[in-house]
């Protein structure tokens, strides 16, 4: 056997193993937008799911509350038209209901920096399966913004999944099903006139003899009268087609609703954030070696307990403070324990100003690509920091600052 051929055979067995190679994809592309776009956009805190384990035809409630950071990018459009979905591994979910604020919310609406907001919505399971399901902004001219996921576990037979409703005349439809040999039929029709008139032009001879008739000023030839005729025919038939099929609809769905493409205008809530307790980032250095966010703070509380540090949380990351355990969620991959460190842990008193220290450190600045910020032209980072007085009670202030990076 040749040189050749076994170089061609080797190139073809490597190319058949390919599809073995290949292994599945879980996330959303979430850690390919720059850090200062996930960290001063939209800041996502009290986000749950009503539950983990559900079966076809089950609701799943998502709720949780954002905060539209007064820091704004420059280079990223402002939330004049914002977008809130459920990212999933393809429609395994249906969505039946979404509120904004406790409005119920189809459009997209414009969000205001600085203001807080809560959400809700609903699902309904549809395929069977282990999926990461997240919230999500879908910024205009910005693109998707994350929030934190959760597995969730759907279990029985997708066959068993019902998707009905009634229409205004009382007739129960399928919807997924209601339509679709109606579109087939229209997909398919304008295909078979496109591949016609493709084929049409294809059955003569192509780009070199038609160049040179052009060259030889005979281009004249290259149009015959009965391409002019056929021209004519479909320019007068596809719109009198259209049009007659859009009758017709109108005639057998007097009642249809189109697609909603308004925006919603809901005011935020009463503010959570920066409301009793501001805080001031007069610097902060990310530890490139260490994989450490140091920051120096000034702390101005306006309750009237003393109160503590017990989480920073950024870009759905949460670092935690276990000196504060006690108000802490359970750890998972983005809720990381013991990793936010105050120096000599200060107890803010009441109506104090006192500047604080603290680190946040651990490898998911790298996993989760935020460590990226030093690279990037805006390297500005944004989060909400987190206190609790000895009742328990919560107190969020929001941060951004310019980030100084530190190589060793």
């Amino acid at each position: 056997m040749s040189k050749s051929a076994i170089r061609q055979f080797c190139l073809g067995l490597s190319l058949l193993s390919l599809p073995f190679l290949v292994t599945p994809v879980f996330a959303h592309g979430e850690k390919a937008l720059e850090p200062f776009i996930r960290t001063r956009t939209i800041q996502w805190f009290d986000v749950q799911w009503s539950t983990a384990a559900i079966q076809v035809n089950d609701a799943l409630t998502v709720t949780g509350k954002f905060h539209v950071t007064e820091d704004w990018p420059v280079g990223v459009p402002k939330p004049d038209a914002a977008f809130l979905n459920i990212s999933a591994p393809g429609p395994v979910m249906i969505r039946t209901e979404r509120y904004l604020n406790g409005q119920p919310w189809i459009n997209s609406a414009a969000l205001k920096p600085g203001a807080d907001y809560d959400f809700k919505v609903v699902l309904k399971a549809r395929v069977p399966g282990r999926y990461h399901i997240h919230p999500f902004f879908n910024l205009k001219d910005a693109g998707p913004v994350m929030g934190p996921g959760q597995w969730v576990t759907i279990g029985g037979n997708a066959d068993d999944f019902v998707n009905q409703i009634s229409t205004i005349q009382g007739e129960l439809i399928d919807m997924e099903t209601f339509g679709l040999l109606n579109a087939g039929l229209w997909h398919g029709a304008w295909m078979a006139v496109g591949l016609a008139w493709l084929l049409w032009w294809l059955r003569r001879p192509l780009f070199m003899p038609r160049y040179r008739q052009v060259k030889a000023g005979q281009e004249q030839g290259l149009v015959t009268v009965q391409d002019r005729t056929i021209g004519k025919v479909i320019l007068i038939a596809v719109p009198i087609l259209v049009l007659s099929a859009s009758e017709i609809a109108q005639h057998l769905y007097p009642n249809a609703i189109p697609l909603q493409a308004s925006l919603d205008r809901i005011e935020p809530l009463a503010q959570e954030v920066n409301t009793t307790v501001h805080v001031k980032v007069l610097r902060a250095e990310y530890s490139v070696t260490d994989r450490s966010m140091k920051m120096t703070a000034q702390v101005n509380n306006q309750t009237d307990q003393p109160i503590r540090l017990s989480e920073f949380s950024t870009a759905s990351l949460r670092f935690l403070n276990d000196d504060v355990a006690q108000f802490q969620p359970p750890a998972d991959s983005l809720i990381v324990k013991d990793s936010l460190h105050v120096q000599d842990n200060p107890e803010i008193a009441a109506g104090q100003s006192t500047t604080i220290h603290f680190a946040a450190t651990d490898a998911n600045w790298k996993n989760e690509k935020l460590d990226g910020l030093i690279n990037d032209a805006d390297s500005r980072i944004g989060g909400l920091l987190i206190f609790y007085n000895p009742a328990g009670k919560r107190s969020i202030a929001a941060i951004s600052a310019p980030v100084l990076p530190v190589f060793n």
